[in-house]
């Protein structure tokens, strides 16, 4: 049986701060820290030793990364960085008071900028600094592929190429592995794997730092999945995750 470990990275910045992020590049806050340190600790403990890890190219997932690994004793193992699992960009919400802009348009709107399949915020414009062309880290990806506003429909379409084209052909040359990544990149690839609904997707809540275990047999195919610690504490996370205060 091989497995890939799904984590969503610890809390960040901005995540305690009640504001929209997308692919803004704020780092984890001190919660994050110790949340990243503890999902670490809970993998190793539950045996877990990766072959292989993915990553975003945000800061908050890479340095998720770094603690979980280093509490592993795995800081030594292969990483793939990829734009393909950054969060979605959140066009001109980025940035923005999740409750102050609630306020302003309305909850219902808010919802359905967070959670909906095909409704994407407003775009950002071409002379915005919030545009990811102006960001160095981007130079090598066309500018037509860059997002200014996503969907989460519109993730999903440039983050699972990258699950079927990289991640899973490596899994045939490993037993394990981790994927660490966003709220909405990863809801991507769930509603992928498990056959969600369009709808259904909406009421779907990934909690921070929790590893979510993916097995699949030796031909590669999904064959299922558990949340790994306590049940209360990933209630608790994930009921943080579905309020208009948490994350994303």
């Amino acid at each position: 049986m091989k497995r890939i470990v799904l984590l969503r990275h610890g809390e960040s910045v901005w995540n305690k701060e009640n504001r929209f992020t997308g692919w803004t590049d704020v780092d984890l806050c001190e919660e994050g820290i110790a949340e990243a340190q503890r999902a670490g600790r809970l993998l190793k403990n539950e045996g877990f030793a990766f072959d292989r890890a993915f990553v975003s190219l945000l800061k908050r997932a890479v340095k998720t990364l770094d603690v979980v690994l280093d509490a592993m004793d795995l800081d030594w193992i292969r990483v793939d960085k990829s734009w393909r699992l950054n969060e979605k960009h959140y066009g001109v919400l980025q940035g923005l008071d999740k409750c102050a802009t609630a306020a302003r348009y309305g909850e219902e709107q808010v919802q359905k900028w967070r959670r909906s399949y095909d409704v994407a915020p407003d775009v950002l414009s071409p002379d915005d600094a919030r545009n990811p062309r102006f960001d160095v880290r981007y130079r090598d990806v066309p500018d037509a592929e860059l997002p200014r506003t996503e969907s989460l429909r519109d993730t999903v379409a440039r983050t699972l190429p990258y699950w079927r084209c990289v991640i899973i052909p490596a899994l045939a040359d490993c037993d394990s592995m981790l994927v660490v990544a966003h709220g909405n990149s990863l809801r991507g690839i769930v509603k992928c794997l498990k056959g969600i609904s369009d709808t259904d997707i909406s009421s779907l809540n990934i909690p921070t730092a929790t590893p979510w275990v993916f097995e699949f047999d030796d031909g590669l195919n999904y064959v299922g999945d558990r949340l790994l610690g306590n049940s209360d504490d990933i209630a608790q996370r994930m009921h943080a995750a579905a309020s208009l205060g948490g994350g994303l």
